[in-house]
């Protein structure tokens, strides 16, 4: 095929056919009332391509069943009229949350009763606003950045870059809804990631840095807050390789749990559990645990509970008082996603009971309400959404390391053998989780009748922290040794047809494959989405330099041969797979420069390769033509140079 770039114009796309599924309804957050009678959602359909809902509902649901109640929003049935950060009174009598103004990064929030009415606007903000949290007195905070040039988060489309480079940054900060106006809580110099409140409503604990707030979360340390001029520094990690998430005061109002570890990404958390005194004095409460925590929360009796990925399982633990070291308490285990709010883990007391958002490869995202374990499904509005087929947890040994991975096979799958795409996780601080195939990707490759298999390699999260750090300094070493021995294992369980091959990849996935192709021929094609070709050149031109250091050691300026080392560009006359690329015009996390740098040397080398740059797209692709076009585009290209799977058209 003939090498091409192109700029993809949104407006003109068309929508490739796809599965003529119902439409899937999704759930971006769910929370229920402190007296477990009413749950609220933010909702809506997913695209025939995937992704998340344009258009977003909020509604409210009697925690027992019966008829939902749909908030109508002033903005009405628009994209980007979007309500999200949900936050109960602690009575369970208002519901408050924050609604994006279309076209705009400004915000307001707005309270609503707990059936539907009195829906009334209790601050307008020139600004972004998240994190809407009731302390014990029923003061409304929240996380407020005013004059926001862009939506808060690395993954999301980045400024123009013009004019004065050195002006003020706009800082996240923590404040309390006061008369109308917001009270600031935090310094001004301070960009505040996670909070929570100190259990007698005295003040916060939470994790912030100075500067750039794309750029920083790596560096952030621990603080307390108690006014805007009042900020004490609790805690920081010993050294570059720990990164600090999920805040959580514990009953006692002394102590303050966190999750610590190598973290490539703000959001995607993983790690071992540490407790600090407000003197900074810490205690390791699950020091060398074989599993990663994902999540925290206090349970009703005041216990510090824990979500964890403990190999191909979701687990919820319970950790004690959270004050000493500690076997985590395996509560409940499965191999399904159980999604909750940002800021974690809460029961509605004295139920004992939350709202969790739970499905797996094959079973489409629903409510559920209950206990830990004890569950009961509260929607339905993916019944009779299903995927025929055969999900599998696949454990193999690579270097001595025990690995996981998932292998998923169409519904045609049989003695013939199958054509197969590999695809590799984001971050790689990250996991493949059971999450429902109905849409995106994943799914549309198994329609077309390929197996898609999931590895989790050395640098994921699942096995401990060791095994997540096992990457470090050793970039698409290790890890695609990992995966390659995942996919003989894969060869000899399911009928994959070695000779039909393909990979894919998005983030750190596009680097592993620009890597994977610069160093075997197993695969016969490759797609790339905002992949790193030159870590060298990527350290000057990405906004969030901060992560590279616990992974590298050092900057670039300081050891450059350790990022030559893993760099796919200085291996690329190996490279003899077609490969297409594409990535979003404003991406910060991985520049639109290291996609082009990457398809010129293919060009350079002719090497059959296609590149696509989606305008006004961030590090996650949106746009739901966009999203389709990205599917087609990838579909035709494994047809083309791996051949369909017996029995579907080219």
């Amino acid at each position: 095929m003939k090498s091409t770039l192109a700029l993809i114009i949104a407006a003109g796309l068309a929508a490739p056919a796809l599965a003529a599924d119902p439409a899937l309804h999704l759930f971006a957050e769910a929370a229920l009332s402190p007296d477990g009678r009413v749950v609220a959602s933010v909702e809506g359909e997913s695209s025939p391509a995937g992704g998340d809902p344009t258009v977003r509902s909020l509604m409210l649901r009697p925690a027992d069943g019966g008829a939902a109640t749909e908030v109508a929003l002033p903005c009405g049935k628009q994209p980007q009229c979007w309500p999200a950060a949900l936050a109960w009174s602690p009575d369970g009598k208002v519901l408050s949350f924050a609604l994006r103004k279309p076209g705009s990064h400004a915000r307001s929030v707005f309270s609503v009763n707990a059936d539907g009415s009195g829906l009334k606007e209790m601050l307008a903000f020139e600004g972004t606003i998240s994190w809407l949290r009731y302390g014990p007195k029923g003061e409304l905070a929240m996380l407020a950045t005013a004059n926001a040039s862009k939506e808060l988060g690395a993954v999301e489309a980045g400024a123009t870059v013009t004019g004065d480079l050195a002006a003020e940054i706009p800082e996240q900060r923590i404040a309390i809804l006061d008369k109308g106006k917001p009270r600031w809580m935090s310094p001004a110099n301070l960009f505040v990631y996670e909070y929570d409140w100190l259990p007698d409503g005295s003040g916060f604990v939470g994790t912030a840095a100075p500067g750039d707030g794309d750029n920083n979360w790596w560096v952030a340390k621990l603080y307390s807050f108690k006014g805007a001029d009042k900020a004490k520094l609790i805690y920081q990690p010993a050294d570059a390789k720990h990164q600090i998430a999920s805040p959580t005061a514990l009953a006692d109002g002394k102590h303050v749990a966190f999750i610590t570890g190598i973290m490539s990404d703000f959001g995607s958390t993983g790690g071992d559990v540490v407790t600090v005194d407000l003197d900074g004095k810490a205690t390791a409460i699950t020091p060398d645990m074989p599993a990663s925590a994902t999540a925290l929360g206090l349970g009703c009796d005041g216990h510090l509970i824990a979500r964890m990925l403990k190999s191909e399982k979701t687990q919820f633990a319970d950790l004690g008082n959270g004050l000493a070291k500690t076997e985590p308490s395996v509560l409940w285990s499965g191999e399904q996603d159980v999604d909750l709010p940002d800021y974690g883990y809460r029961e509605s007391c004295p139920a004992k009971a939350s709202a969790v958002i739970v499905e797996d490869f094959t079973k489409a995202p629903e409510i559920a309400v209950g206990e830990i374990g004890k569950w009961r499904p509260l929607t339905h509005d993916n019944q009779g959404i299903s995927v025929k087929i055969t999900a599998k947890n696949v454990t193999w040994e690579s270097e001595g390391r025990q690995v996981q991975g998932w292998l998923l096979l169409p519904p045609s799958a049989g003695a013939a053998k199958l054509p197969m795409v590999t695809i590799v996780h984001g971050g790689p601080a990250a996991a493949a989780m059971p999450r429902f195939v109905g849409r995106g990707i994943a799914r549309a490759i198994l329609d077309r009748g390929y197996a898609v298999f999931m590895p989790n390699p050395r640098g994921s999260y699942g096995q401990g922290e060791a095994f997540t750090a096992a990457n470090i300094k050793d970039f698409g070493y290790g890890d695609l040794k990992d995966i390659l021995a995942g996919i003989d294992a894969v060869e000899k369980v399911a009928p994959i047809d070695d000779a039909k091959l393909g990979i894919f990849g998005h983030s750190y996935g596009g680097f592993m494959t620009m890597w994977a192709v610069t160093q075997t021929n197993r695969f016969k094609a490759a797609v790339a989405g905002a992949g790193i070709a030159n870590w060298q050149s990527y350290y000057g031109q990405n906004g969030i330099d901060q992560w590279m250091i616990p992974y590298f050691g050092a900057s670039v300026y300081e050891d450059p041969a350790a990022y030559a080392k893993s760099s796919p560009i200085n291996f690329i006359k190996n490279v003899k797979t077609p490969v297409f690329t594409y990535v979003g015009e404003k991406d910060v996390e991985c520049p639109a420069a290291q996609t082009l740098e990457f398809d010129h040397a293919l060009k350079a080398f002719k090497v059959p390769s296609s590149m696509v740059i989606y305008p006004g797209e961030g590090h996650a692709i949106r746009d739901p033509a966009n999203l389709a076009d990205r599917i087609k585009r990838t579909l035709d290209w494994y047809d083309h140079y791996m051949g369909p799977a017996a029995g579907y058209a080219h």
